[in-house]
């Protein structure tokens, strides 16, 4: 036996098997949208087994993306935990078979309370799908696995399905980035997505500056003194003018000026790079990598520097 053969044969039966459950998704599928997006509740996923595993799942991505979800065990919930469900919740029942005892000894329930359901089977005839108000079919011929009893293919199918159900949600409610964001604030993704540079950069009074009339000694020492790697060059109205880095200096060396007798203006770099306080991390980290640069004046309205910050900012805060 190969292990590559049957891996790849594991592949193409799931492949295919989800092929062609896209090309048989009709109005059910439709419906099923309408319904979740018109919930004032939650929508309570629930599923034996397997299934139940594949529903933890959903339930997570569609909380994560703009629907309130949770998993409800159906074992559980036959013995207290269906007090979870409430006026106004949809549940959306997993069951390869559709004829799972615990999941289908609770419909009786779920309909007295006048919750909608939304089924998720491979049998169009079973009991769970006879008793939803919609039933999305898996349309799995065959498992990967090679005695058929395994779930594998139907598992996945699922897993696709719940993903499709919670993107088109999400795209029509129009859940964006910052949203998603705000589901993850403990996270790297939060950091990226919702630091701004104020939240990180250093304090105005930390801010190597020094004016148009400085010469380069004292732009060294301003550089030493605030350990930033580059000072600030402002005109007499405290509007930023240019910047002067290790690079400038490298330069000027090359040319063999004199540090105490040469202006800063002479040999800074004219205008420099800033950002705005407003301005997401993220997009700070950008506009340094695409510039090829390792720090950032921070400039108000008025062009006047009120901060900066470097990678090793960005690094510490997460967003790198």
């Amino acid at each position: 036996m190969s292990f590559l053969t049957s891996a790849q044969r594991t592949f193409d039966n799931q492949i295919d098997a989800l092929k062609n459950l896209s090309r048989s998704l009709d109005q059910h599928f439709t419906q099923a949208c309408e319904l979740l997006l018109n919930c004032r509740g939650k929508v309570v996923v629930s599923g034996m087994g397997k299934s139940g595993h594949i529903g933890n799942k959903i339930a997570a991505t569609l909380a994560s993306t703009g629907t309130p979800s949770f998993f409800m065990h159906p074992g559980e919930a036959n013995h207290g935990d269906f007090g979870m469900l409430g006026t106004g919740d949809i549940v959306i029942a997993i069951s390869n078979s559709g004829e799972t005892s615990e999941l289908v000894g609770l419909l009786p329930s779920i309909k007295r309370i006048q919750v909608p359901i939304i089924s998720i089977t491979n049998k169009q005839d079973s009991s769970l799908s006879k008793f939803a108000d919609v039933n999305l079919f898996l349309n799995v011929k065959q498992e990967a696995c090679s005695l058929g009893l395994a779930p594998t293919t139907s598992t996945t199918a699922t897993l696709v399905l719940g993903d499709a159900l919670a993107i088109a949600l999400l795209e029509a409610k129009g859940f964006t980035a910052q949203d998603f964001a705000f589901s993850h604030p403990g996270g790297a993704l939060g950091k990226r997505l919702l630091l701004t540079v104020a939240d990180i950069m250093q304090d105005e009074d930390k801010v190597p500056i020094v004016s148009l009339e400085a010469n380069v000694k004292h732009a060294l020492l301003e550089i030493t003194s605030k350990g930033l790697g580059v000072t600030g060059i402002v005109n007499a109205h405290n509007k930023l003018v240019g910047i002067f880095s290790d690079g400038d200096l490298r330069r000027a060396l090359d040319k063999r000026i004199d540090l105490h007798q040469t202006a800063i203006s002479d040999i800074m770099t004219k205008g420099g790079i800033s950002t705005s306080p407003n301005s997401l991390a993220i997009d700070a980290l950008n506009l340094m990598q695409s510039k090829k640069i390792t720090a950032l004046f921070v400039v108000d309205e008025n062009d006047e520097p009120i901060g900066a910050l470097n990678m090793y900012m960005l690094l510490k805060a997460g967003v790198v």
